[in-house]
């Protein structure tokens, strides 16, 4: 017997409806979500599976997931808009909002290349522990300390979780607000949406627990063998931060299923929410959702232009990502609906993206890290782009 999928669609997308369901026969006994939303409204809503096998929980429309570096877009967002409203310039240093970030040789990072992953900042120099990142004061000062592993700005590497401190500190001193509550102000509350980075305890019982195949685990242990003292492995580093997350981001109790780690501002992997949250949040960046509008056709052209492309400094096989302005856009690594839409995907096979042609936002989350290959979000896509 197959995982029920339960909610509602709007007719003619009855086989994203289809592509959703077969994602469970990789991943039977745990659980996910999708929402896709056009014109402003909601027309695919659905979710099934269990969002704690251990428990034999159900997931239901209230489950919200760890949603790791789709948080990443959700940065994004509120950068482009901090720059429409004048507070912020891609083009500015960084060092002019933040100014103990000029050290060791990062005096002419820009905004832009901070966003893009060509600050040189991918890993630490000194590991990290997980007690360094219940304080948001640790990370950011260590980033503002640090020499860059490469010349800042001659070429890209994902900056996997140090990103989130990074540009956090950049919209924490362009604003004056601290990121949690740029996110509540305005992502969340303007859609009614349940979103958080920085998870309050009397939501904590929302929470999806994530699994991890053991192909996945395999991968990085087989990625930890290239590192060492003398040679570090700075892929693998800027997963764990050295010695603070395991490289998989999560074991059955730590890394991201850890409740200390979900209460704290962690924006490069940490939010959490629901697929409804998000997909209503990247139609609202495209097209007006609910009365809002969160960014301008003039914002995205700029915040979307290419900035990172093709091999990155850490040689590895292609394909290869691309990124805007902190925007993830479409490459052979992550195909969205089309060439101009943008969004950000996250681990375990997280989605979220919007696309300005067909206004159009569309979240997919779950709680199983499937690891490489991962056909569900690709399925469900590749149904979506076939309607159109």
């Amino acid at each position: 017997m197959g995982t029920e999928v339960v909610g509602h669609i709007q007719p003619g997308f009855e086989a994203v409806r289809d592509a959703f369901r077969a994602g469970f026969e990789e991943t039977d006994g745990w659980g996910a979500a999708l929402s896709i939303w056009q014109d402003g409204e909601e027309v695919v809503h659905l979710h099934g599976g269990s969002a704690d096998p251990r428990q034999h929980k159900p997931w239901t429309d209230e489950t919200a997931a760890v949603v790791f570096s789709c948080t990443k877009g959700l940065m994004a967002i509120i950068a482009a808009q901090l720059v429409q409203e004048g507070k912020l310039d891609y083009q500015q240093k960084v060092a002019h909002y933040w100014p103990e970030f000029d050290a060791h040789g990062k005096a002419n990072i820009t905004v832009a290349e901070a966003l893009s992953h060509r600050a040189g900042l991918s890993a630490p120099r000194q590991p990290w522990s997980f007690e360094d990142l219940l304080d948001w004061s640790k990370p950011v000062n260590a980033l503002a300390e640090q020499e860059p592993l490469w010349p800042p700005g001659s070429g890209h590497a994902y900056h996997a979780i140090t990103h989130g401190w990074l540009v956090g500190e950049i919209l924490h001193r362009a604003s004056g607000t601290r990121v949690r509550d740029l996110v509540q102000q305005r992502l969340a509350q303007p859609l009614n949406a349940d979103l958080w980075v920085g998870l309050p305890e009397d939501k904590q019982d929302r929470v999806a627990h994530i699994g991890c195949s053991q192909a996945l685990y395999d991968l990085w242990d087989a990625e930890a063998a290239k590192d060492s003292p003398e040679q570090p492995y700075w892929p693998y580093r800027a997963m764990t931060l050295g010695n603070a997350l395991p490289a998989a981001l999560v074991t059955d109790t730590e890394g991201f299923n850890d409740p200390r780690l979900q209460a704290v501002e962690a924006p490069g992997a940490g939010g959490i929410a629901t697929a409804q949250a998000l997909a209503s949040i990247w139609s609202a960046v495209v097209t007006p959702t609910q009365g809002v509008r969160l960014l301008q056709d003039d914002t995205l052209s700029v915040a979307t232009e290419v900035m990172s492309q093709g091999p990155q400094i850490y040689p590895a096989p292609g394909p290869y990502p691309a990124w805007g302005r902190g925007f993830q856009l479409d490459s052979e690594v992550r195909r969205y609906l089309s060439s101009d839409s943008f969004g950000h995907d996250g681990a375990g096979g997280q989605v979220t993206f919007a696309d300005p042609e067909r206004r159009l936002g569309f979240a997919f989350v779950t709680n199983w890290m499937y690891g490489e290959g991962d056909p569900r979000a690709t399925r469900i896509i590749q149904a979506l782009k076939e309607m159109f």
